[in-house]
């Protein structure tokens, strides 16, 4: 039962009788079919549709939790504060509850657990004030979990402010919703969509000789096709141009980071198109 805290995550809560409508209106993911145990995947963009923030959204009474980076609560707080107006709701941070995540395994007593609705093997976040239970888990052993189901996060394996939805896989993750209507930046992300416009995705790497370090260029016959993202052994995330892979892997050449060998391939979960080259290698 791997339990670990995340120091690297804070709490931010939007509550009040507008909540809902607020958020609805701004951010990628449908907060009015969130089920009460479920934390799903989300973000808010710029109006351009790059990502400034992403997080798991979850319920509260009267409103909604989001789980985000630690170092970027306050700035989310501030920013859907401005989009606020006259709305009825609440934004603040709430530094009374420590958060963890927990897999293959049983939720302590003592913690609130949502599922993480990334993907069924991750299992669940846990929610609690601090001490209320023990980790048996290093911080590092659930981001080594993540990284080999292939689940990115803003930050580690892309830069905020420089990367659309498609690219970070929240169209495969569930954290967008293309039926909703309007929020900021829809109508680029839906254009991506509709013209299957994304040539850049994460892709899961594998590193035969090691893994080299986070944002290291992948190159191969002299042309940059991404960077690496986050690694735990010989495994990571990498922000990888597809057009460009096709075009090294039907050339015969082995991208490569920081000259050593890279394996590429499409998270297990994920349903866009490789190019063809790149399948036959995955194959």
């Amino acid at each position: 039962m791997p339990v670990a805290l995340l120091p690297d995550r804070a709490l931010v809560t939007v509550t009040g009788p507008d909540a809902a409508a607020l958020l609805q209106g701004v951010l990628t993911c449908n907060v009015e079919t969130l089920q009460d145990s479920e934390a799903r995947l989300g973000a808010l963009l710029a109006p351009q549709g790059k990502i400034l923030f992403d997080f798991l959204v979850s319920r509260v009474p009267d409103g909604f939790r989001f789980d985000v980076q630690v170092d970027r609560a306050a700035d989310l707080a501030k920013r859907l504060t401005l989009y606020r107006l006259r709305a009825q709701a609440t934004i603040a941070a709430d530094p009374t509850v420590a958060v963890a995540a927990v897999w293959d395994g049983v939720v302590p007593a003592a913690a609130e657990a949502v599922a993480d609705s990334r993907h069924a093997d991750l299992g669940a976040r846990l929610y609690a004030a601090e001490g209320a239970f023990s980790a048996d888990a290093a911080e590092a052993d659930y981001h080594a979990h993540r990284i080999a189901l292939g689940i990115p996060e803003g930050g580690r394996d892309y830069a905020f402010g420089d990367a659309f939805p498609h690219e970070a896989l929240m169209d495969q993750l569930g954290g967008v919703d293309f039926r909703k209507g309007c929020y900021v930046g829809q109508e680029v992300v839906s254009r991506m969509q509709h013209r299957g416009t994304a040539r850049t995705r994460i892709l899961a790497a594998t590193y035969p000789d090691g893994a080299p370090a986070p944002g290291t260029e992948i190159t191969a016959a002299g042309k940059v096709l991404g960077t690496t993202g986050s690694v735990a052994d010989q495994r990571g995330l990498a922000l990888v141009r597809l057009d460009r892979l096709g075009d090294a892997l039907a050339a015969g050449e082995t991208p490569r980071a920081d000259a050593q060998p890279v394996r590429l391939e499409r998270p297990g979960y994920a349903t866009f198109a490789m190019p063809e080259a790149a399948a036959s290698q995955a194959g």
